[in-house]
């Protein structure tokens, strides 16, 4: 009997059970001749057949994942790779049934698929995080039934306390639960002319403010060179290779530059500085007389 694709309806997920239904289920001594005949001479059909006779244990582990919003066919078939996980690492000799072994197979195939498929941010970082994710609506399902629907959804407290973890775990984990993604080409309003991508503020700077920053550092440039040029040779050399320079020159590259001492390096490159300074901040007051009158004239 060859089996169908997967469901991608009710349609024919009815017919999927129904097919899958027809496997004859397996006793616990057939299952450990398949499994060592696999083992042993890997019998691809001892495989298949212990795979096709617990088929409709992984639908009903998957139902028990459908209020994660996910596609049952998408959960039955992470639940079937795990399966077969399962029935190559299954050892008939441990005494026990392929679906007591299986099944963790399977819930860890569909959970994980459910945590990849929830966010593109990594929900379940831990072992315990992965728990809590899974633990969480059941646990709040159990609390209302108990209390009664009228109380209202139960508090963080009542979870943390059931599911003996810390409040602030349990709130960190809603508030990731409920932040799903949001595609930020996704259409607005009802004739969808913009999206969400169109009302995302621009980090980058605006060509107001990238013109002005321009003028500005050519303006400081020019004056700056202005400065420097009413200083001697010397004092120009210094602070273009002491000041300016990427690779600044040392006080010793400096004294034997110029045949005098590190000491007398020092000296004066502290004169020069005080040199520049003192023209720069004329330059300074010279610039901001010529910026107030063109700022009435534009007012």
């Amino acid at each position: 009997m060859q089996l169908s694709t997967l469901p991608t309806s009710s349609g024919s997920l009815a017919m999927y059970l129904s097919e899958i239904n027809q496997f004859p289920l397996l006793t616990q001594e057939q299952e450990q001749v398949l499994a060592r005949r696999y083992r042993a001479d890997d019998d691809r059909r001892a495989a298949h057949t212990l795979i096709t006779s617990n088929l409709r244990f992984v639908v009903k582990v998957a139902y028990e994942y459908r209020s994660y919003g996910i596609r049952m066919a998408d959960l039955i078939q992470e639940g079937n790779i795990g399966l077969m996980k399962a029935v190559q690492k299954f050892d008939p000799d441990k005494g026990i049934r392929l679906i007591s072994y299986a099944v963790w197979w399977i819930r860890a195939y569909i959970q994980n698929y459910i945590l990849k498929s929830w966010s593109l941010v990594k929900l379940g970082t831990t072992q315990a995080q992965r728990k809590l994710f899974f633990s969480l609506a059941r646990t709040k399902r159990e609390i209302e039934k108990l209390n009664g629907f009228e109380e209202g959804a139960p508090d963080a407290r009542k979870i943390a306390k059931k599911l003996r973890v810390k409040p602030t775990e349990v709130t960190e984990m809603e508030q990731r639960m409920e932040g799903r993604d949001l595609s930020l080409d996704a259409p607005m309003g009802d004739d969808g002319g913009n999206s969400h991508v169109d009302f995302v503020v621009s980090k980058a700077i605006g060509q107001d403010e990238e013109l002005g920053d321009r003028e500005e550092q050519a303006i400081v440039t020019s004056r700056v060179e202005v400065a420097l040029s009413r200083l001697d040779q010397r004092e120009r050399f210094i602070i273009e290779k002491r000041v300016m320079s990427d690779k600044p020159m040392t006080l010793k590259e400096l004294g034997r530059h110029f045949g005098f001492s590190r000491e007398r390096a020092r000296q004066l490159e502290i004169r020069a500085k005080e040199k520049l300074k003192q023209e720069l901040a004329a330059l300074v007051g010279d610039l901001a007389l010529e910026v107030v009158p063109d700022a009435r004239t534009r007012l």
